[in-house]
């Protein structure tokens, strides 16, 4: 019985995985041949990220550096040991389209199995699984940003999985049966691991374990009064899950405290949001909507979670239909409360937004721009699953033949016509990096271009935290380029041995030419040595941007 309910390549889930990957591959094909997947200035950081860690004046996983968590770019360094791979950022998206094809997969497992266990799942359960895949599968937003190397798709895949594996142990633990109780102990360990790698992808899986442990700790009190739920094996498994999810966090403090002597590093360091915000704000002005205020940040998140939906006309029916999947779940079907944590997203990210100095705009509310307005797709799991639920409710309150017609048929029009608006009006996701990319892309382009000119074995002094796509671009491996990765980060706040403030210190010593962007520290080095401009390329929405000479090269 447990193997027809978790079994893994039925007839159905092949169908489902080839159509899944054909789809993934298709949109990839067409946004790499468009140029649009190295839209997102944090995908080309994160591409580099991953590459400097082989490829680099001072190699190493020391190169990973701090406030992204590390897990996406480990994945990705074997993909970008091939130059072409690393230049187009195929290596930066291969992850994202497997991750994207294993969410697919997971959204079906997890409605199929939570419906229909621990039986064979009948008609009704297999067609609002398949539901759920549709809305998860074909959204737009999900389709364009699984073919960037962008990390919520990653994410999205270890997060669903870890509530396909929460729910399998939540329904199997209660049973008597041996199998069953096996069943249950290896969901729970697949759970954990799930877990511990969200929580190396985004720190959303930080808040996710909080709240899975949360569950797990009560379901096993809710059972303690059956025979499994006064064995030593369930509280030992409970206790090995609780090791395996504060593991990760407990190592990347360390890895803070050690590196950094912050082990807040990634929260209150330099290059952390909050950092980044109160440097960026105007005075006068609160820093984003939503600051201390947690109503107006979930406003602005939900917003963000229909955006990414549907147009103005359809989005709204969509939330309510995941709504109303909720309500009648804890009314009718309690059993299945592990599939709630798929809403996890929302308290995250309204914390997120009022406490943390993560903003969101969307383009029709105030400020009216587009940034982060792709964590709305956080919620689609919760969207798309709680939404089939209602479906299937529905069709068990309407009994006739010709209503359960009318449902599906309602279901169907409304994925359609809401998935044709966003296409129409392009994916929300999409137009926010080709907003927020144009002058960015403009300027690195030209860089690029003089860039190309330099000897080919020439060492470059370049400041990369906003600009690196340039030497991306150029082909410039990043072993030629002196840059703020290159010293001992355990020195601080600065190293002056290390080989960027030696460099800084001396640029005609140890650089043949120096690149210098607005007044970054390269900029502020070459007024102090005078160095004599070789080019200076300026673009529209862009500082300018000046190669120098050094006395080596002149």
């Amino acid at each position: 019985m447990i193997a027809s309910v978790t079994r893994r390549w039925d007839a159905e889930t092949r169908l489902l995985a080839v159509l899944a990957a054909c789809l993934s591959v298709v949109a990839f094909v067409f946004y790499f041949r468009h140029g649009d997947t190295l839209l997102y200035g944090d995908a080309v950081a994160h591409i580099n990220i991953a590459r400097r860690v082989f490829d680099s004046r001072t190699p190493g996983l020391l190169q990973l550096g701090t406030v992204w968590l590390p897990l996406p770019h480990l994945l990705m360094i074997p993909l970008l040991l091939s130059d072409s791979a690393w230049q187009s950022g195929l290596g930066g998206s291969i992850p994202s389209l497997i991750a994207y094809l294993a969410a697919v997969l997971g959204i079906f497992r997890l409605v199929r199995g939570a419906l229909s266990f621990p039986a064979e799942p009948d008609l009704r359960a297999r067609l609002v699984a398949w539901f759920a895949a549709a809305v998860f599968a074909a959204n737009p937003n999900l389709i364009y940003l699984q073919t960037t190397a962008m990390t919520e798709v990653l994410y999205l895949a270890f997060f669903i999985w870890s509530v396909v594996y929460l729910a399998e142990f939540a329904q199997a633990v209660h049973s008597g049966d041996t199998e069953m109780q096996r069943l249950a102990s290896r969901s729970l360990v697949k759970c954990a691991v799930s877990i511990a790698c969200a929580e190396a992808t985004r720190y959303d899986g930080w808040f996710l374990a909080a709240a899975t442990s949360v569950v797990v700790f009560a379901v096993g009190v809710r059972t303690r009064n059956s025979v499994w739920g006064r064995s030593e094996h369930l509280w030992r498994d409970i206790r090995n899950f609780a090791i395996i999810v504060v593991l990760v966090p407990a190592l990347w403090f360390a890895y803070n405290g050690v590196i950094y002597r912050n082990p807040l590093e990634f929260a209150n360091g330099p290059y952390s949001a909050r950092a980044i915000e109160q440097r960026t704000a105007r005075p006068g002005f609160p820093p984003h909507p939503g600051t201390y205020d947690l109503v107006a940040a979930t406003q602005y998140f939900l917003k963000s979670a229909e955006a990414n939906m549907a147009d103005e006309n359809l989005q709204k029916i969509w939330i309510a239909l995941a709504v109303a999947g909720a309500l009648l779940l804890l009314l009718l079907e309690r059993r299945l409360f592990p599939l709630l944590m798929l809403c996890i997203p929302l308290p995250f990210y309204a914390l997120s937004v009022a406490y943390g100095g993560v903003p969101v705009f969307v383009p029709t509310w105030w400020p009216f721009s587009y940034y982060n307005v792709r964590y709305g797709i956080e919620l689609l799991p919760a969207i798309a699953v709680l939404a089939a639920l209602t479906i299937y409710f529905a069709t068990t309150f309407w009994r006739p033949i010709l209503g359960k017609i009318v449902v599906a048929t309602f279901a169907v029009l409304l994925i359609v016509a809401s998935y044709l608006s966003v296409w129409r009006a392009q994916p929300v996701s999409y137009r926010e990096a080709v907003v927020n990319s144009r002058t960015r892309i403009a300027l690195e382009t030209a860089l690029a271009n003089n860039l190309r000119i330099l000897p080919k074995d020439a060492t470059l002094l370049m400041y990369l935290g906003d600009h690196v796509g340039a030497v991306q671009r150029a082909g410039i491996p990043l072993a030629r380029v002196i840059h703020e990765g290159n010293h001992r980060t355990w020195k601080q706040p600065r190293d002056p041995e290390g080989l960027w403030e030696r460099a800084l210190a001396d640029p005609s010593g140890l650089a043949d030419y120096a690149i210098g962007i607005d007044d970054d520290p390269v900029s502020v080095s070459a007024r102090e040595h005078r160095l004599k401009s070789m080019a200076i390329i300026e673009t529209t929405g862009q500082p300018a941007a000046t190669i120098y000479f050094t006395k080596s090269s002149r």
